[in-house]
């Protein structure tokens, strides 16, 4: 009886191994081609129409015409340099103000560490509906906490409409997506800082390094990791703020909240210009894609 050859048989039993786990990948594969891949070249394709969600509109080629008519109109515009400004305020303050934390809690006792973990995270847990009711009442111009509080303090002399003056609203809505946006990355931080090395950090402190040259030259890199992962996540969640622009001012007062993803929504469902809304969704894509590229560069070079 002839005897099968060792190096076929460690080929066939990789290629049964092969199939069977493209086979267990396959459902999840399917579900990223219908629901992620095929959506996205469908957006590209239909930025390139004049498409409606009206009843019996017209989707006729139209080339560039929809990303030329974008850098002209003015409210997109303005949507745009309102969404780069969350971002530019709310990823270096949620990064930094998480770090600070992590670090702070990370050294308590477990029970107090367990509990300010559960208290910055709740927010995140919490339904976004909630959480702008109670911030909408605290903003209350006739009945907010914060007004209350202000002028019996002394702090100003009436009330503030914060969500209605173009100078504080735009603020207001960065200071509830600071407060929504801290907790993971607190309790990501604490991991991290579990997983240092604590032996580079006892020999770095052997050698005389003060506890800010120990972070920044034997914890950081070790955390480098997890800050990009948070740095991305946070500047996705930035650009893409909506409900909070929907509930608490819709854009309002005079677009000084709009935001590109704001626009978007008011452009398919309230104008029902598709084709338009689908070109602001390829270029937030590409912003997005573009900072995280930049931010993975940054990380790389300092690793």
């Amino acid at each position: 009886m002839a005897k099968s050859k060792p190096g076929s048989m460690s080929r066939a039993l990789v290629r049964r191994e092969t199939i069977s786990g493209y086979l267990f990948l396959l459902p999840s594969l399917v579900f990223f081609l219908t629901f992620v891949v095929y959506p996205m070249v469908m957006c590209v394709i239909t930025s390139l129409t004049n498409a409606t969600m009206s009843a019996g509109g017209t989707s006729d080629f139209i080339g560039l015409k929809n990303y030329v008519d974008l850098f002209q109109d003015k409210t997109f515009l303005k949507a745009l340099v309102n969404t780069v400004i969350i971002v530019v305020v709310s990823v270096p303050t949620v990064c930094v103000f998480s770090l600070w934390v992590g670090a702070r809690i990370y050294n308590m006792k477990n029970w107090a560490c367990s509990a300010f973990r559960v208290i910055f995270y709740l927010p995140v847990v919490t339904g976004s509906v909630a959480v702008t009711v109670v911030w909408k009442w605290i903003y209350h111009y006739y009945n907010g906490v914060l007004n209350y509080v202000g002028t019996n303090l002394g702090l100003w002399e009436k009330n503030i409409n914060w969500l209605g003056n173009s100078q504080f609203a735009l603020g207001c809505i960065i200071l509830i997506l600071f407060t929504t946006s801290v907790g993971q990355p607190i309790v990501l931080y604490v991991s991290a800082l579990g997983n240092v090395d604590q032996t580079l950090v006892e020999a770095a402190q052997v050698d005389g390094a003060t506890d800010l040259q120990v972070f920044w030259q034997v914890k950081w890199p070790q955390i480098m990791p997890t800050t990009l992962y948070i740095l991305v996540i946070t500047t996705i969640n930035s650009f893409q703020c909506f409900a909070l622009i929907q509930l608490l001012t819709s854009g309002g007062p005079e677009h000084a909240t709009d935001t590109v993803m704001y626009y978007i929504y008011y452009s398919a469902f309230t104008l029902y210009k598709y084709g338009y809304a689908n070109a602001m969704g390829v270029i937030l894509a590409l912003c997005i894609a573009a900072l995280s590229a930049v931010q993975f560069k940054l990380a790389k070079s300092d690793s």
